[in-house]
């Protein structure tokens, strides 16, 4: 038997991206979203996990960077495990946490160079503005919040838009 090195074991091993999210409402329970200019639709506040960092280390820096506020990032709503699709080679983990609410977007500093505005929409709104996988995700962090629950979701990619 001929042994490999940690370094090539590891390099043949899956890769999968790492992501979390900000799930923010208004008192009337709509849901916060950004639209960034670098994708056709909306979704929450939130981006990619950084080296070092821990999902939630992640959200909050999201947070503080996309919306020029510090929120407290409360506890695990989800996890969505995203295949790939589109650009993208990789499949991606995307953490959503509850991080509370705020009465509207009077005081948010939306960071420039990726995002062009943020509102608060209620589900019927964001179907128009978002792909379905993320709808998926909104009703399922609906249900965890109200409910108290988490939720763990895995869809194939023939349920994404481009």
């Amino acid at each position: 038997m001929v042994a490999i090195s940690p370094d090539e074991f590891y390099a043949r091993l899956n890769k999968t991206l790492a992501g979390a999210g900000a799930f923010i409402t208004d008192p009337d329970g709509r849901v916060l979203l950004v639209k960034p200019n670098y994708r056709a639709h909306w979704l929450w506040p939130g981006g990619h996990v950084d080296e070092g960092e821990t999902p939630d280390q992640a959200c909050a820096r999201e947070i503080v960077e996309e919306l020029g506020m510090a929120l407290p990032v409360g506890r695990l709503l989800g996890v969505h495990w995203v295949p790939p699709f589109g650009d993208r080679p990789v499949p991606l983990v995307h953490f959503l946490f509850d991080c509370g609410s705020l009465a509207g977007c009077d005081g948010l500093v939306l960071q420039e160079e990726e995002l062009d505005e943020c509102g608060f929409f209620d589900e019927d709104e964001a179907r128009a503005l978002m792909p379905s996988y993320l709808i998926h995700r909104l009703h399922a962090a609906l249900d965890a919040r109200r409910h108290g629950t988490t939720f763990y979701l895995t869809e194939g990619s023939h349920e994404y838009m481009p």
